[in-house]
Parts: structure tokens; C-alpha cells; sequence
């Protein structure tokens, strides 16, 4: 199973503020686990969103929108892609996660689509 695991956002992380050494390395060290361990597939960290983009659809419209965007809490700040055998294991790989910013944090843990769940509709 394969899971995007979502680091959320924090006002700190908005305003550009960058971890600490101590947390650089802490992080450096669960990365390196997770290698070991054959979990990871990639990750990294966002820059604020003041830096980024939107763009809208609606129809045959697009419009761009600049960031910053609202509802920080509701951003993403870095991810990691996983490769799990379920939700359980990635539940206690993110447990023994360095919590990832400086204030109070939260991760989110969502399962990707795979190949098998379209086969019905591709069967029609």
C-alpha cells in the first residue's frame, strides 16, 4: 500500500521560519530509517505558499491565484511517499516521527489509488 504522509502547515512554516539544526538532523535520521527500512519513496519539503500558486477551473476557464493562501492548518508544509503494507504500519512510522516543526503539529496519513481500484471502471 502505498500512502502520501502530509505534514501540516504551521504559522511558522508560512512565515519561512526554518528548523533547527538539532531538528534537521533528528529528521535526517528518521529519513534514514525509513530508507533502511524500504518505506520511503520520496519526500521533501514546501516552501510557504506565499511562493506558490493556484490555478481555478471552471469550465474552459483557468485563473491564476498568488498565494499566500488561508486556513493554514489546511496546508501543506512537506510529504513523504511511503510504501507500507497498511495503514497500521504507517500509523507507527509516523508515531516515531521527531515532531516536524517547532509549535504543535499535525500529520496526515492518506492512502493513494492504486491500479486495481480503477479496474472496474476500465473494464466498462
Amino acid at each position: 500500500m502505498r500512502v502520501m504522509v502530509l505534514v501540516k502547515a504551521t504559522a511558522d512554516s508560512e512565515a519561512g521560519v526554518m528548523p533547527s539544526m538539532e531538528l534537521i538532523q533528528a529528521m535526517g535520521a528518521f529519513n534514514q530509517q525509513l530508507i533502511e527500512a524500504g518505506i520511503m519513496r520520496d519526500g521533501d519539503g514546501l516552501r510557504p505558499s506565499s511562493q506558490g500558486k493556484r490555478v481555478a477551473f471552471d469550465g474552459d476557464s483557468r485563473t491564476v491565484i498568488d498565494g499566500p493562501f488561508e486556513a493554514t492548518n489546511e496546508l501543506v508544509a512537506g510529504f513523504w511517499l511511503w510504501q507500507v503494507n497498511d495503514m497500521d504500519e504507517a500509523i507507527e512510522w509516523v508515531k516515531r516521527c521527531p515532531n516536524p516543526m517547532l509549535v504543535p503539529s499535525e500529520v496526515e496519513i492518506r492512502p493513494l489509488y492504486e491500479p486495481a481500484d480503477f479496474a472496474e471502471a476500465l473494464a466498462q
